[in-house]
């Protein structure tokens, strides 16, 4: 990541404009660490900031919709001005995932803005995407609006572990 891509991003310029990040490496790579830097920025300039892993996102949509309160969650949601979604695409989502991701980024697409954390290159997102035309739709509301910033390098967590 280069100076001025740096100060941009934390200058929250791309939160006033509804834009999007999407943050690439291997595990450890720092990407979660990169996103909170950025959201703890944009709380500091008096955005709403939440974070999530997509895993427990979409276990809580799941609840939401199990107990009838599927459209307030959502709509809460919608209304974050930033939303860190960690671990996106860990793994393959279902019919039912997939569905309610594409709703989130279709609510949020140029309203508000949302870091996107993968191990995952942007080119491989279509597979766990559950079908093609889904994958196309959420893929087409996240990429053509979103910065995208490359981690290279070993896990932090391997550099900072306990030597041998």
């Amino acid at each position: 990541m280069d100076r001025e891509q740096t100060l941009r991003l934390a200058s929250c310029a791309y939160l006033q404009e509804a834009h999007n990040i999407i943050i690439l490496g291997a595990t450890g790579a720092g990407k979660t660490y990169l996103a909170c830097a950025l959201g703890m920025a944009a709380s500091r300039s008096f955005y709403s900031v939440q974070y999530i892993r997509l895993p427990d996102l979409l276990v809580e949509i799941s609840v939401a919709r199990a107990n009838g309160t599927y459209r307030d969650y959502m709509k809460k949601i919608r209304k974050e001005k930033l939303i860190i979604l960690d671990e996106w695409l860990l793994y393959p989502l279902k019919e039912a995932e997939a569905r309610d991701v594409l709703e989130l980024v279709e609510a949020r697409n140029k309203v508000a803005s949302t870091i996107f954390c993968s191990q995952y290159d942007t080119s491989e997102w279509h597979e766990n995407l559950y079908d093609l035309t889904l994958a196309d739709a959420i893929y087409d509301r996240i990429i053509y609006n979103a910065y995208t910033i490359q981690i290279e390098g070993e896990s932090m967590r391997k550099r900072k572990s306990i030597p041998e």
